[in-house]
C-alpha cells in the first residue's frame, strides 16, 4: 500500500485499538498519552485540513512542538487517513517511517520534525507572520505544547513577540500534566495574558470543552488553550 491510496477512516472508540499498535519502546509514555483528545478534536472538528490537502496553501498547519511523545499524533493522524493503520505497528522501529520524534519529510500531514523542546511556537510565530505576508488570511496555525515545555526561553520570547504583532491566526494548545519545574505565579494563561494574547483554561479530556475553547473568538490577539489533564506521575 503506498502513501497516495485511500485509507480507511476511524473514530475517536478506535484510538486505543490505533495506540496498542504501537509496541516500539516509548521512553516517554505520559507526553504520548496526555495529548490525545487534544489532538482528536482539532483534527475531528476544528483543523481545515485533510490527508488529500497537506499541500493545499489554505490549510490549516499543526506543529506538534511536544515531539518527544507522538504516538497519539500517530493515532490520529492514521484515523483520519494520513497513512495507513498498518504502519503503527512498525513504531519506532529502524525502518519505520514513524520515529520517536515525527519527521516532515517521513510522515503526511506533519508539519515540522520536532522533538527538541523550545522550537515549535517560534516556528508557529514565523509560519502566521509569512502567511499574513502571503495574504492567506484564511488559514490558522495550530502549536501544541507540554507546560514543562515553556520553561525555554525562547517560548518566552515568542509569547511576547505574538502578543505584541496581534497574530490572530495564531493558536497555541498548552497541554498542562503539572511537569513544569519553573511555575509562574497566576498560572500559565496569565503568563500569555500579560503579553495580549486570549486564553481560555480547560479540561483537557472534556470534548466538548476544548471545542468551544478552539472556537472562540479572538480578534486581533492570538489565542492559547490551556488543557489540564492528569499530573504526569
Amino acid at each position: 500500500m503506498t502513501f497516495t491510496d485511500v485509507h480507511t477512516r476511524y473514530g475517536y472508540d478506535d484510538l486505543p485499538r490505533l495506540m496498542s499498535l504501537m509496541t516500539g519502546d516509548e521512553k516517554h509514555g505520559p507526553a504520548a498519552t496526555s495529548t490525545l483528545d487534544v489532538v482528536w478534536v482539532l483534527y475531528d472538528r476544528v483543523l481545515r485540513v485533510s490527508a488529500e490537502g497537506t499541500e493545499a496553501p489554505g490549510r490549516d498547519r499543526f506543529l506538534l512542538s511536544k515531539g518527544h511523545g507522538p504516538m497519539a499524533y500517530y493515532a490520529v493522524l492514521a484515523a483520519k487517513g494520513f497513512f495507513p493503520e498498518s504502519l503503527l505497528a512498525g513504531f519506532g522501529a529502524y525502518d519505520s517511517p514513524l520515529g520517536h520524534h515525527p519527521d516532515r519529510v517521513l510522515v503526511p500531514g506533519v508539519e515540522i520534525s520536532s522533538g527538541s523542546l523550545g522550537h515549535g511556537l517560534p516556528l508557529a510565530v514565523g509560519s502566521a507572520l509569512g502567511l499574513r505576508a502571503r495574504g492567506l488570511s484564511g488559514a490558522a496555525v495550530w502549536v501544541l505544547l507540554g507546560d514543562a515545555e515553556l520553561d525555554e526561553g525562547s517560548n518566552h520570547e515568542a509569547i511576547a513577540y505574538a502578543g505584541a504583532m496581534g497574530l490572530e491566526r495564531l493558536h497555541a494548545v498548552v497541554v498542562d500534566n503539572a511537569s513544569a519545574g519553573h511555575r509562574r505565579a497566576g498560572g500559565i494563561a496569565a503568563r500569555f495574558e500579560a503579553t495580549g494574547w486570549s486564553t481560555a483554561t480547560v479540561d483537557g479530556r472534556d470534548h466538548q470543552a476544548l471545542y468551544e475553547a478552539y472556537t472562540a473568538p479572538h480578534p486581533g490577539r492570538p489565542h492559547v488553550v490551556v488543557a489540564r489533564v492528569e499530573a504526569k506521575v
